[in-house]
């Protein structure tokens, strides 16, 4: 995205932030990609794989990021959990390995080593990391394919490994032994041919950082590490934003990079050497990016795919980081909004989604936000449309992607950028305005987004006004006529709520009460159309839907547009 901006002595800022255009890989580079995998099951590139077998790792890096106790707990009787699905691996046939995609790539990255180190020591939790890898290694080791072999699962799997390699090099058995060192070698050489053919810059960059870890961790790397690093550098500029957020605009996939980096740092701390400032500089600036998506509790607001992630969660990525920063208050390029205001935490989404070749999960959301106090999320989004699982099955993680899944105002109930049957993201959302001012006890954005210009004739503008002390937000939407507008189409402006709150019954048809969990009260007013209640829905880290209710102010566009007002006052 690029940005104008200015930032004058009234404290008034001011930007235009544009959708990036250009195509992905080109038909040629996509042709060249699918003939270099077809090449993975000829002895052409098996010759590229085979060579020295190293004796052993030359370093073994802490693993600074946190496992998760239920999942290794999980492991400890011999299954499989993740994000709802259950699979026991003492029957598991690897060699197929028909399951759902996201369990699929747990197993293959050997994510699973983190989980099972939380739960347990080496004694007791190396005998069932070999049984689960040598297994693995029988089925999948000497056969190269996806998804196994694709260039994420392998360098994620390279430094899982190495990370674990305490849990699966305690065996005293020699070919066991030798087959995970074997692998280590393997990968190394089969990164080193992939990791520039990735089909996204992020892929290139967890490619890159398994090669660069290779280099660090196995014999004769110095050339490895020289062509790795450049990779590496390179790759990490075109995937991360000046401000530290990624072009994907995923918190999800900033968090994986976060973890990534984190993880590669250590790799460097093993062999007693510093890791090289490009590397540290974009752990410097991701971290107040992902931060800057925060709210008051610390957790993780719900944008682009992402779910409402606990502040535990955060904490411990930032600790493996190892990066002390406060949060961003802005990121144009990242393209959200935060205003911190007494216990209040507002966050406004302020860019235009990511294309298509640079996220799989993107979401029509553009102005929609959300709000907090203390510890009580008030509104929300529903989140979750990365996390397809068993909880979450496809059709739903696509209602989740949609405008009306977000606290924002929705057109005809279409979305304000297309979502189209193959799951990209279309047309829609080209430039979106902003200025941001601080006013007489007060923080004022007004922005706007040209998404339904072209179907429908308006533009969608959003003021939101949080008082200095976070007990009153303020809110006007606004559709401007632009060419051609439509008459009497319907309008809906959705404010999706967050959990454990009650809607006490008012006597009044545009106002609604709003207990929270800790027994305090809120009032929502509207001074345009009708305000109903409706059922809606959040999503937990874990992939889990949670039922809860929306508030809806329903109108219809006429000549001269739209004005709704609204407010959200703390009564005490």
């Amino acid at each position: 995205m690029t940005g104008a901006f200015e930032d004058g002595t009234d404290q008034r800022q001011t930007a235009l932030i544009v959708r990036p255009t250009g195509a992905g890989q080109n038909i040629l580079e996509r042709l060249s990609l699918q003939f270099y995998k077809l090449t993975w099951r000829t002895p052409l590139h098996s010759g590229r794989l085979r060579g020295k077998v190293p004796q052993r790792l030359l370093a073994v890096p802490q693993d600074p990021l946190e496992g998760n106790p239920a999942r290794g707990q999980s492991l400890r009787i011999g299954k499989f959990h993740y994000q709802g699905f259950e699979q026991a691996f003492c029957d598991l046939d690897y060699d197929k390995l028909d399951l759902q995609p996201s369990l699929t790539d747990y197993i293959h990255r050997f994510d699973w080593l983190r989980d099972l180190a939380a739960v347990t020591n080496r004694g007791e939790g190396a005998p069932v990391a070999a049984q689960i890898a040598d297994a693995w290694l029988l089925a999948n080791g000497m056969k190269t394919r996806e998804p196994a072999w694709r260039v994420d699962n392998c360098a994620w799997r390279l430094l899982n490994m190495a990370a674990g390699s305490p849990y699966l090099l305690s065996s005293n058995e020699p070919i066991y032994r030798a087959r995970v060192i074997n692998h280590f070698a393997r990968v190394a050489r089969h990164l080193d041919q992939s990791a520039p053919r990735a089909q996204s810059h992020f892929a290139k960059t967890v490619g890159w950082a398994g090669v660069v870890a290779a280099s660090l961790l196995l014999p004769e790397g110095k050339i490895r590490r020289a062509v790795g690093e450049d990779g590496l550098a390179d790759s990490l500029r075109a995937t991360i934003f000046p401000d530290g957020g990624v072009v994907s605009r995923s918190p999800i996939q900033l968090m994986e990079l976060i973890g990534l980096l984190s993880l590669l740092k250590k790799c460097y701390v093993a062999q007693g050497e510093l890791a090289p400032d490009f590397l540290l500089d974009a752990l410097g600036r991701a971290v107040p990016a992902l931060l800057g998506l925060t709210h008051t509790d610390g957790g993780l607001g719900a944008w682009q795919g992402s779910a409402h992630i606990a502040a535990d969660r955060i904490e411990a990525l930032v600790a493996a980081s190892e990066v002390r920063a406060r949060p961003h208050r802005q990121a144009l390029d990242w393209g959200y909004q935060r205003v911190l205001a007494g216990k209040s935490v507002l966050l406004l989404d302020a860019g235009p989604p990511p294309l298509a070749r640079q996220s799989a999960s993107g979401c029509a959301s553009t102005l929609a936000f959300e709000l907090s106090h203390g510890a009580q999320r008030i509104i929300v989004n529903c989140g979750g449309a990365a996390l397809v699982g068993a909880m979450i099955p496809a059709a739903l993680a696509r209602g989740l992607r949609t405008t009306a899944a977000h606290s924002t105002l929705c057109l005809n109930d279409t979305n304000s950028t297309a979502i189209l049957a193959g799951g990209h993201l279309g047309k829609g959302v080209a430039e979106v305005e902003l200025e941001r001012r601080d006013i007489e006890q007060a923080t004022r954005i007004q922005a706007s987004h040209d998404g339904y210009a072209k179907s429908f004739g308006y533009n969608h503008s959003r003021v939101l006004t949080l008082r200095s002390d976070g007990m009153e937000l303020r809110g006007e939407d606004t559709l401007l006529p632009q060419a051609k507008p439509k008459d009497n189409v319907a309008v809906a402006v959705r404010f999706h709520l967050g959990p454990d709150i009650e809607i006490v019954p008012s006597d009044k048809p545009q106002t609604a009460l709003l207990r929270m969990a800790d027994g305090s009260n809120w009032v929502f007013l509207t001074s345009g159309g009708m305000l109903t209640v409706d059922d809606s829905l959040w999503v937990d880290q874990n992939g889990r839907p949670h039922p809860t209710r929306q508030l809806v102010i329903a109108a219809d566009t006429g000549k001269g547009g739209l004005h709704i007002s609204w407010q959200l006052r703390h009564l005490g």
